[in-house]
């Protein structure tokens, strides 16, 4: 049987995310706010009530133990020394924490709360982690911890791999559905008045890896993220999602062809452009976490390609900081020609270095690949930048996807973000490359990744992806370094992100916006900046079908009713009232 026992000792304690991501913390006052029960509440149901939950849910039902416990002598596991050198030398691996039902990647969202690099004589809490998770592998028990929640007012969190830089899958006090584990997947024959074709039907825990192994034994290929760990079916495409096929066919949620999510009041239901057409515009690009919880997505698949991939890096060894800025900009100016030979172009800047992580051209040629960064390269050679560069043919988008795309690992950074229209690249690339270089330069240990996705030069479903993404030629991300043993430096560099560096590039490009699941968690405007003006729709969809609010997600559609007090405790406004 699944461990549902908790030490009652362990009270879930949370100081503010809100002093790094958003600056607000109340006080409880019942008067106005009505919050959901934590475990220092007398509504908090007593262990007999979530062990016959527990018999509901077929015995799925896991207490949260923190992963880095085994470093912490007052804690809830013993401490283990070796054991604790391994936990560190594997936190930056994926793996180490999609497989665990609580662990999260982006740290700024545990609020250092069990942490594996503190000393072994810190405390060690279950803090911003949930209190217990789901190991949901059919609808029915998706179904049931919704029922469950609801009776006992707790806050839900729908959590998938973790993979998520905006905090959606953890929260103090919170019961987790754990989706990771419904793993079925189908190949199909599709035919619709929307779309006929093969088709991929996958289950909400099935990553990116894994559907994409299967499509390629099928001689498919889909619509997956450059990190091969993301769940497919998720905040990916739930959010938009890009992929090195971005500008071949469009984005994750420009393939989707239906949903199979449990509603807010445990109905089951099959959405798609035909049924329950209003939520299946939402899901496809209006985010996660909010709207029901995704069982299944079926999205269109492609018969597999030749394909041209490539890496590239140089650095600015021996150059003047002039001679290196201009190849960065030569570098940049070429983006719109890789975007429009269908091609994607994954890449990071640091003070010394660009690396492209690949440039992929599906359906493309090495002789063509050549031809776009033949200029480049020139310049490299004649300025003796010191540089390698690798290009190929491929016969599949897989072989070039596994022999060019390295592993990645977890994104432990700090995070501000913006989609860059392909009119300022073309017009004002001067003026960007300006900025980029104020950002490396001037702040240490900052560093600019883009990946560049033409999604406007295919034809693409009416959705709720943001429009900003339809005019964008890349979406640039700063990350700043996470440092875990000083959280104050964390605050000061998040507040840094959003009130210094983060501005030019708003003022660069007036009317974009951000990618929501990459951007910086303090965004003024977030509403318009990651939904643009599908929000208010977006919102009526969120009322409709969760009258009740019981699905709360950071920066979510309909988020902002909500805050989180000092204590932890989530608090929704009864007087709310956007607009």
């Amino acid at each position: 049987m699944a461990n549902y026992g908790l030490p009652r000792r362990r009270l879930c304690f949370l100081f503010s995310i809100a002093t790094v991501v958003c600056g607000l913390s109340i006080e409880n006052n019942a008067a106005s706010f009505t919050c959901r029960c934590m475990p220092q509440d007398a509504c908090w149901p007593v262990d007999y009530i979530w062990a016959r939950f527990n018999e509901t849910v077929d015995g799925k039902l896991i207490a949260t133990v923190p992963i880095a416990s085994v470093c912490h002598i007052d804690s809830f596991t013993p401490y283990d020394q070796s054991q604790c050198a391994q936990l560190q030398s594997n936190w930056g691996f994926p793996a180490t924490h999609y497989e665990h039902p609580s662990s999260v990647m982006a740290p700024v969202f545990t609020n250092l709360s069990c942490n594996p690099f503190s000393s072994k004589y810190s405390p060690c809490m279950i803090g911003n982690y949930v209190q217990y998770a789901v190991n949901a592998t059919n609808a029915a028990h998706i179904q049931e911890t919704i029922n469950f929640a609801a009776r006992h007012n707790i806050r839900l969190v729908i959590r998938n791999t973790g993979h998520d830089l905006l905090g959606k899958s953890t929260g103090a006090g919170g019961l987790a559905i754990w989706t990771l584990n419904m793993k079925h997947i189908s190949i199909m024959d599709y035919d619709s008045s929307y779309y006929f074709g093969k088709a991929m039907k996958v289950g909400a825990g099935v990553q990116s890896f894994e559907g994409s192994d299967a499509a390629h034994n099928a001689g498919l290929a889909i619509v997956s993220g450059s990190c091969p760990t993301i769940g497919l079916a998720g905040g990916y495409s739930q959010g938009g999602g890009h992929s090195q096929l971005g500008s071949h066919v469009g984005l994750a949620a420009d393939q989707v062809l239906e949903w199979e999510v449990v509603l807010a009041n445990g109905e089951l239901v099959t959405v798609s452009p035909t049924n329950y057409t209003d939520l299946y515009w939402a899901l496809s690009g209006g985010g996660g976490g909010t709207y029901g919880v995704v069982v299944s997505m079926t999205s269109k698949a492609y018969p597999e390609m030749p394909t041209a991939s490539g890496n590239l890096s140089f650095f600015d060894t021996g150059v003047s900081r002039d001679i290196f800025f201009t190849a960065v900009e030569m570098f940049i100016s070429i983006l719109p020609s890789i975007g429009d030979a269908g091609g994607a172009s994954v890449w990071w800047l640091t003070n010394t270095t660009l690396a492209m992580t690949p440039t992929t051209i599906p359906g493309g040629t090495a002789t063509l690949f050549r031809s776009i960064f033949s200029p480049l390269i020139a310049f490299l050679e004649q300025k003796n930048i010191q540089h390698t560069y690798y290009v190929d043919d491929f016969p599949t988008y897989y072989d070039a996807f596994q022999m060019t795309s390295p592993p990645d690992n977890i994104t432990d950074q700090l995070l501000g973000g913006r989609l860059i229209p392909r009119t300022v690249v073309e017009r004002n690339l001067p003026d960007l490359i300006a900025i980029f270089r104020n950002i490396v330069e001037r702040n240490a240990g900052f560093l600019i990744s883009g990946i560049m996705v033409n999604s406007s030069q295919v034809a693409y479903p009416n959705n709720s992806v943001n429009p900003a993404w339809r005019d964008a030629l890349m979406d640039v991300v700063i990350g700043g370094m996470f440092d875990y043993s000083d959280w104050d430096s964390n605050v000061a560099s998040q507040q840094l992100i959003t009130d210094v560096l983060m501005p030019p590039l708003e003022a660069l490009t007036p009317g974009s916006g951000a990618y929501l699941n990459e951007a910086d968690p303090n965004q003024k405007d977030w509403q318009q900046t990651f939904y643009g003006d599908n929000y208010d729709n977006l919102l009526d969809i969120k009322r409709k079908y969760d009258p009740d609010s019981r699905l709360y997600a950071f920066k979510a559609v309909g988020s902002e009713a909500w805050t989180v007090t000092e204590d932890g405790h989530l608090c929704h406004s009864q007087g709310y009232q956007r607009g």
